[in-house]
């Protein structure tokens, strides 16, 4: 039998063991959890499967571009390596299209495209349900510097053009996402990388296909449907096949 792993914290959809070497940890995907804009309460069969191959594709393609992330490589269905990184107690949210808590807040019709993607920094602390916060709460309390939050607004601008084109490709709208930033030290420089996971669990998706341009300002057409794990690792070409396995749906949240 190999031997019990130290288990370092686990999360509704995550559980993080401690690694193989110094400074690595092993992430392991579970099917609880679920995507942005789904009210699913029962886990899905093989989700967990299926994010830790899309997390895999993105993370790879993250850091194929320069982009720094904590991904290593993948060890088996549902777990991959990852480095070690102190998480910055923020949810950094880029919004592309008004859609969900912001079409709430400022009375936008959902679709709206927006005139910039806008980046929103919210506290994560489940029992106060991750409160939007602004810059100067971030620094007054100590969260993160002024040069942090510049370094985690280019890292996410440049996580989005990469998400945008990739979903563009494949017939699909990303209207927003949310990432967590790590802090890791090489000797004695800190740096900040991409933690986490990239998936549906952390994605609002609109399916393009079949939809009808409205004109430009105008807001588009938005398609929320279930099993958004299988379809788009489909259309990414994750899973063999041109079909989404019988009886599920097969649309983008």
């Amino acid at each position: 039998m190999a031997p019990r792993r130290k288990k370092i914290y686990e999360g509704k959809a995550k559980i993080l063991y401690e690694g193989p070497e110094p400074g690595t940890l092993i992430q392991y995907f579970k099917d609880d959890g679920q995507a942005v804009t789904t009210t699913r309460e029962t886990p899905t069969e093989g989700k967990g499967v299926l994010n830790n191959r899309l997390s895999e594709f993105f993370m790879s393609g993250l850091n194929a571009i320069g982009v720094p992330t904590h991904f290593i490589r993948r060890i088996n269905m549902r777990e991959q390596l990852v480095r070690m990184a102190e998480i910055v107690p923020l949810e950094v949210v880029v919004r592309n299209y008004a859609a969900g808590p912001l079409s709430q807040r400022l009375g936008l019709p959902e679709g709206l495209p927006l005139p910039r993607p806008i980046v929103e920094y919210y506290y994560k602390d489940n029992a106060l349900n991750d409160p939007m916060v602004a810059e100067e709460h971030i620094i007054a309390f100590g969260w993160a510097s002024q040069q942090d939050l510049d370094d985690m607004v280019s890292l996410a601008l440049r996580v989005n053009d990469f998400l945008s084109g990739v979903m563009l490709g494949i017939g699909v709208r990303l209207a927003d996402f949310r990432l967590e930033i790590g802090r890791v030290w090489e000797g004695d420089f800190m740096r900040l990388i991409v933690a986490d996971e990239i998936s549906p669990d952390s994605c609002r998706l609109w399916d393009m296909r079949g939809t009808t341009d409205r004109g430009e300002g105008a807001p588009v057409e938005t398609r929320a449907m279930p099993d958004v794990y299988t379809e788009l690792a489909r259309r990414l070409g994750i899973l063999p096949g041109s079909a989404a396995p019988s009886g599920k749906p097969t649309l983008i949240n």
